[in-house]
């Protein structure tokens, strides 16, 4: 017999031919060879492959009868989204050096985080902070861990200016209790109601202590105004109201009983606060960049406002206006859910019956469509049947703010309509 032909390198697999890769001529690209293309086949023959050449990834045959290798698992998305928010609206100012720690939920599980703090009606100087895991009684379950800005320990800005801190390295899981301490002077960005117990200031510097701060009750938000955690990509929604949505029920409160946050651990997704005590349309549409447009990754805002806009002449038309403003503006940024308005029983202010009149008004626009198809009809879970103006039992404080049971009666209609229309 005479000498054997040399070996054509490829494959015969099901429904074809596909050429091996050993054969390629060095730095080549690999191609797929057509076996009756001559000009081609004098570049891949050669003797046969030496015992010791390196073997080809490991194939394996698809549903679709193609030889492919195996595709590696792709990483899951990740990125910085709004774990904590507050709307800081009012201001607090400290002569000298006040250390403040702050004992805040964090609705987002990842592996870093940064801390926005923001300042008040005058400049604010930050000279250190730190975050760990927040205990029972004031003191800290972990380390500290020091915050830096640009490098650096703190630093100082002007009136009404946000400062985001470099990430750090800090695994949190859905619902942990941080403790946020910082060492300030100046005017702090503050919360308008107390709605944080466990949260403390002291004279003096302390941003490192791991023990109780000692010192005094300070159960309002301040400095702080966001915690972005970065994690798994996903929904992330943002409230936007009035006393209801911050979470007014007395003259110490806890934002964790707020519908928001109530809505937050049902759902197991962020839904952060920038409700804010006393606000209608107007202050909100102002502030509306700094308090919530400025926010990263948020994918839904739910909009429950325009209860101390009533009683006003042309009221519902400046409603409507406002609304529709308000959420021209939301568009890019969010979709958007907007709440009717819930029972009212007296006025402190305007004419009750006109606050009446222009209600069940602003309620039956939205029903119909005037501000979207994603509506949650809030009053028809909190009213009585026989009477529209007024809460069923147990569900009010004083007649206009909801209780702790109104809380989670408007919690579970908003988880419901999110789940049912939202896709969660």
């Amino acid at each position: 017999m005479g000498k054997m032909p040399g070996w054509r390198k490829f494959v015969v697999c099901a429904g074809g031919v596909l050429v091996a890769c050993a054969g390629s001529i060095d730095g080549a690209p690999d191609e797929l060879i057509s076996p009756g293309d001559d000009n081609h086949a004098s570049t891949i023959e050669s003797s046969a492959p030496d015992a010791s050449l390196e073997v080809a990834p490991v194939l394996v045959l698809n549903d679709g009868r193609q030889v492919q290798t195996a595709p590696p698992s792709a990483p899951a998305a990740t990125s910085f989204q709004p774990g904590f928010h507050q709307a800081l609206r009012t201001s607090h100012s400290v002569g000298a050096t006040t250390t403040f720690r702050m004992k805040v939920p964090v609705a987002r599980a990842g592996s870093r985080l940064r801390v926005t703090f923001r300042s008040g009606d005058g400049s604010m100087t930050l000279v250190r902070a730190s975050v760990a895991h927040a205990g029972a009684s004031g003191e800290l379950v972990s380390a500290p861990v020091p915050l830096t800005f640009d490098g650096g320990d703190g630093f100082t800005v002007a009136a009404r200016t946000r400062k985001t801190s470099d990430a750090v390295s800090f695994p949190v899981s859905f619902r942990d209790e941080l403790a946020i301490t910082f060492e300030a002077r100046g005017a702090l960005a503050s919360s308008t109601i107390s709605a944080f117990p466990g949260s403390s200031s002291r004279a003096g510097s302390y941003a490192m202590s791991t023990g109780a701060l000692g010192g005094a009750v300070f159960d309002h938000a301040i400095g702080v105004a966001t915690v972005d955690v970065e994690g798994p990509t996903g929904r992330a929604f943002v409230a936007i109201g009035d006393s209801i949505t911050e979470g007014y029920i007395d003259t110490k409160n806890d934002t964790r009983n707020a519908w928001p946050a109530l809505v937050e651990t049902a759902l197991g997704v962020p839904v952060v606060n920038a409700g804010v005590s006393g606000q209608g349309f107007y202050d909100a549409l102002m502030q509306l960049d700094g308090e919530v447009l400025g926010l990263q990754g948020v994918t839904d805002c739910v909009v429950l406002l325009g209860t101390n806009d009533l009683g006003d002449k042309d009221s519902v038309a400046l409603l409507q206006s406002r609304m529709t403003t308000m959420l021209g503006r939301l568009a890019p940024f969010c979709r958007t859910w907007v709440s009717t308005l819930l029972p009212k029983e007296k006025s402190n202010y305007a004419p009750y019956e006109a606050v009446k009149t222009q209600r069940l008004a602003f309620n039956a626009w939205v029903r119909d469509g005037g501000a979207g198809t994603d509506v949650i009809d809030l009053e028809a879970v909190t009213r009585q049947p026989a009477d529209v103006h007024l809460f069923l039992d147990g569900l009010e404080v004083d007649g206009i703010h909801p209780s702790q049971e109104g809380h989670r009666v408007m919690a579970d209609e908003v988880s419901r309509v999110l789940r049912e229309q939202g896709g969660l």
